[in-house]
């Protein structure tokens, strides 16, 4: 396709976003703490991204208030949303985050921020100037275009050319701070209340130019979901990743709906632009978070296990969403498997490959011929499967490692039986004898 930003995510990325464990509530000392644990645990398994997502900017920002009209957003004098410093310290002086992408720089790490579509409305209201240009705020806004979810910000009249100017200003804010990541919310289609929300096109290609107008490489996540697979070319185009489902939590009927969005968007997976399910609900969630109360997550270790295992297999963009200071050596174990997580970031062409009852099969290449297996038991017993090697594309002998277990299984001829524990599944690699 030749966009330059699918060089900017050639793998699925993996990273910590605040969300799931801290809402709309996070701080500078939240982000530092799990920044620190990435480069102390995870960085050399491929962590790399550190989210600060929504609320960054609003100074009483709760779980309670903020989807309501009138939440303080504080701005700059040209509308831009800008770090609240009682959450962000660092921000007092004006700098932005810019000291806090610093830090995680120096950590060897990337920093990454979640926005929301379109301008605050206290950019309209206050008319700010639109940075380069003679227009206002005002007169871009595109009132009755309004977040469903989020009532502070609005659209922006992107048939007006100061509208592409407004989205080239936040930008060029962002790559000043050092950012290397944007998930932009509100901006992909919509699945909620049983029905589809709109996708923004105009907005998605003004975010596209914007980025590449500063020069610097973000990667771009779009949010929030299901996209629909009648944008694939657009989404590839001008975005590295995009969510195929809305808000994803730590609950096993949601899990399970996850394998048939996987299904539908296996065949639109290219190199650098990545369907995502969403984040990873696991560890310390909840702490100051938008649903439920502090908790372990609610996956059960083999639900997990199913969790990790799909989202690996499918090539899926994999950001943590537990607080990583609190993690178990279960977790650990969980998200520091290198050879799980070599499914994920060296696999190839993934797919489904059918299903027997409870029973899924999913597959994907491996470098060297040998292929990636993963089987999964959505059902409540522990089952048996037997693995074909010729549904696989293998003929003959082949030599079966567990990659949970990191154990090489043996070499078998032409097939290999072993049971999956009820909502769990086993992850092998196939390598010709």
């Amino acid at each position: 396709m030749g966009e330059a930003h699918l060089d900017w995510a050639k793998t699925p990325p993996m990273g910590w976003n605040s969300w799931d464990c801290f809402g709309v509530s996070v701080t500078e000392q939240d982000i530092k703490d799990n920044a620190d644990y990435i480069a102390a645990n995870l960085k050399q398994y491929g962590w790399e991204y550190v989210v600060v997502d929504l609320g960054w900017y609003a100074p009483d920002a709760t779980v309670h208030n903020y989807k309501k009209y009138g939440l303080e957003q504080l701005i700059d004098e040209y509308g831009r949303l800008i770090p609240c410093p009682k959450k962000f310290p660092c921000s007092a002086d004006g700098s932005g985050f810019k000291k806090l992408a610093d830090y995680v720089h120096g950590l060897g790490l990337k920093f990454g921020i979640h926005i929301m579509r379109g301008m605050p409305f206290q950019a309209a209201d206050q008319q700010c100037p639109v940075l380069g240009t003679d227009a206002t705020c005002e007169q871009i806004a595109q009132p009755a275009d309004r977040c469903f979810w989020y009532a502070n910000n609005i659209g922006i009249k992107m048939t007006e050319p100061a509208g592409q100017s407004y989205y080239n200003s936040i930008f060029s804010l962002y790559a000043e701070w050092g950012v290397d990541f944007v998930k932009a919310d509100d901006i992909n289609s919509w699945d909620g209340d049983g029905q589809i929300y709109p996708y923004h096109t105009d907005e998605i290609e003004a975010v596209r130019k914007a980025i590449d107008s500063t020069g610097r490489p973000m990667v771009l996540s779009l949010s929030p979901g299901a996209a629909l697979v009648c944008n694939a070319n657009h989404l590839r185009k001008h975005a590295n990743m995009w969510r195929i489902s809305a808000d994803f939590w730590d609950d096993w009927e949601a899990l399970k709906r996850q394998f048939a969005r996987c299904e539908l968007w296996a065949p639109y997976i290219i190199e650098g632009a990545w369907p995502d399910p969403d984040m990873l609900p696991l560890g310390r969630i909840g702490i100051r978070g938008e649903v439920g109360v502090e908790r372990k997550t609610n996956f059960l270790p083999n639900e997990q296990t199913t969790l990790m295992t799909l989202w690996s297999i499918f090539k899926a963009p994999l950001m943590f969403g537990g607080h990583l200071p609190g993690s178990d050596e279960d977790t650990l174990k969980l998200i520091s498997n290198a050879e799980v997580l070599a499914v994920n970031q060296q696999g190839q062409c993934p797919k489904p490959l059918g299903r027997k009852g409870d029973l899924l099969a999913w597959s994907s290449d491996t470098s060297d011929g040998g292929k990636n297996v993963a089987i999964f038991n959505l059902g409540d017993l522990s089952a048996s499967y037997t693995l074909f090697h010729k549904d696989f594309g293998l003929v003959g002998s082949a030599a079966v490692r567990d990659l949970w277990s990191q154990t090489d299984v043996g070499a078998f001829e032409g097939q290999y039986t072993f049971d999956v524990p009820a909502h769990g599944a086993r992850l092998f690699k196939l390598s010709i004898a």
